[in-house]
C-alpha cells in the first residue's frame, strides 16, 4: 500500500476501534446504571435513527463549504465532546439526549470520509479493501478485549475507557482537514420507478427483516451472555470471533457468489441466520455452541452483505446505483435497525434473552420464506 494512503487506514482503525467499545458494551453499561431493557433498546433505536437523518443533513453542509475537510474534523471533534456527556449523565432522558447528539455526529462523518477516501484513491480504487480492513481490525481488537477490561475495572469506567479511542479518532482525522471531497452533481431524475422494478420491493423487505433480526444481537447479546454466567473474557472472545470470521469470508465472498449465485446464497444465509438466533436463544449456557453460532456470522453478515451488493448492481445499474443504495440503507440500516431495537427491548422485558433472540429467529425465518418465492 502506498504510504500516502496509510493515514486513511489509521482513521478507519481508530473510528471502528471506538465502535468496538460502543456496540458490544454500551448496553452492559446502561444496565449497570439500573436501567431496564426498554432504555437499552431505546438507546440503540436512537442510534439507528440518527443513521437515517445525519448523513443527508451533513452532506448539505459539505455542499455549501469550500473546505469540507474542516467540517469533517469538526464533526469528529463534536463526536468526542458529545460522548463526553455520558460521563455526566445517569437518568434515562439525559442518556437519550446525549445519545442523539453522539449518534448524529458519529454517523454523519463516516459517509463523508468514505467519499474522501475514494476521491484520494482515484484509479487505485481496488485498494479500498486493503484500507477498510483496518477498521475491522480495530473493532476486533477492542471488542475482544474490553469485556475482560470492564470485569477488572468495573462497568462505571465504560465512558472513560471509550473517550481515549475517540480522542485518537480526532488525532487521526486532523491530517485530513485539507482533503477534498468529490461532490457529484445532483441527479434530478425521479426515482419513483425504482419501486416498479421486478423483485425490488421483495428484496428491500427481506433486507429490512434481516436487519431487524439482528436487533437482539446488537442490543442484548452481551447482557444475554452475562445472564448465562459468561465472563467478560468469554464475551469479548465471542465478539472477536464473529469479526474475525467476518473478515475472512469477505475475502472469499466473490468466489462463493461466482460459484453459487447471489440469490441462492442469500436464501442460504437467511436460513443459517434463523438457526443461529434460535441456537443463541436456547443454548446460551454452552460456550462451545455460542462459538459455533458466532462462526455463522460469516454468512449472516459477510456473505449476505456481499450478495446484497451484487443484487443491487443487478437491480440498479449505472447511474441508478446511488438511488438504490439510498433505498437499501434507509430500509435496512435505518428502519430495520430501529424496528429491531424496539422489538428486542419489548421481548427482553417479557422473556429475557430467550424471547428476544427467538423473536429474531422468527423474523429472519419469515424473511427466508418470503425470499424463497423470489424469481431469479
Amino acid at each position: 500500500m502506498d504510504a500516502s494512503f496509510r493515514r486513511f487506514s489509521l482513521f478507519y482503525l481508530c473510528y471502528y476501534a471506538a465502535l468496538g467499545a460502543y456496540t458490544p458494551y454500551v448496553g452492559r453499561w446502561v444496565s449497570s446504571l439500573g436501567h431496564g431493557g426498554y432504555v437499552v433498546g431505546a438507546m440503540l433505536g436512537v442510534w439507528y435513527g440518527t443513521r437515517i437523518i445525519a448523513p443527508p443533513l451533513w452532506t448539505a453542509l459539505i455542499h455549501r463549504s469550500k473546505v469540507p475537510g474542516h467540517w469533517f474534523v469538526a464533526g469528529v471533534v463534536l463526536t468526542l465532546l458529545s460522548f463526553a456527556g455520558f460521563t455526566l449523565t445517569r437518568s434515562a432522558w439525559a442518556l437519550l439526549a446525549v445519545m442523539t447528539a453522539f449518534g448524529f455526529f458519529y454517523n454523519a462523518v463516516m459517509p463523508q470520509f468514505e467519499a474522501m477516501t475514494l476521491a484520494a484513491l482515484g484509479p487505485d480504487s481496488h485498494q479500498y479493501g486493503r484500507i477498510r480492513v483496518w477498521g475491522s481490525i480495530g473493532f476486533l481488537f477492542v471488542a475482544s478485549s474490553y469485556g475482560a477490561l470492564l470485569d477488572r475495572v468495573g462497568d462505571a469506567a465504560f465512558p472513560w475507557l471509550t473517550l481515549p479511542l475517540l480522542l485518537a479518532t480526532v488525532l487521526a482525522a486532523w491530517p485530513h482537514r485539507q482533503d477534498p471531497v468529490a461532490i457529484e452533481q445532483v441527479d434530478t431524475e425521479p426515482a419513483v420507478h425504482l419501486w416498479k422494478r421486478p423483485g425490488v420491493r421483495r428484496f428491500l423487505l427481506v433486507a429490512l427483516l434481516m436487519q431487524m433480526g439482528f436487533g437482539p444481537f446488537y442490543v442484548f447479546y452481551t447482557l444475554h451472555l452475562q445472564a448465562h454466567h459468561h465472563n467478560g473474557l468469554e464475551v469479548g472472545s465471542l465478539w472477536g470471533l464473529g469479526v474475525l470470521i467476518e473478515i475472512a469470508l469477505f475475502w472469499q465472498a466473490p468466489r462463493l457468489i461466482a460459484r453459487f449465485g447471489a440469490q441462492p446464497l442469500m436464501l442460504f444465509c437467511l436460513v443459517v441466520t434463523a438457526l443461529r438466533w434460535a441456537a443463541t436463544a436456547l443454548f446460551a449456557d454452552s460456550l462451545t455452541l455460542m462459538a459455533a453460532a458466532q462462526l455463522l456470522h460469516a454468512f449472516s453478515f459477510a456473505v449476505f452483505h456481499a450478495c446484497c451488493m451484487r443484487r443491487m448492481v443487478q437491480f440498479f445499474p449505472g447511474k441508478l446505483s446511488k438511488h438504490g443504495q439510498s433505498l437499501l440503507y434507509g430500509f435496512s440500516s435505518g428502519i430495520g435497525g430501529v424496528l429491531g431495537a424496539l422489538m428486542a427491548a419489548w421481548m427482553w422485558e417479557r422473556g429475557g434473552g430467550e424471547w428476544a433472540f427467538m423473536s429474531g429467529a422468527i423474523v429472519v425465518a419469515i424473511a427466508a420464506a418470503i425470499y424463497s418465492r423470489a424469481k431469479p
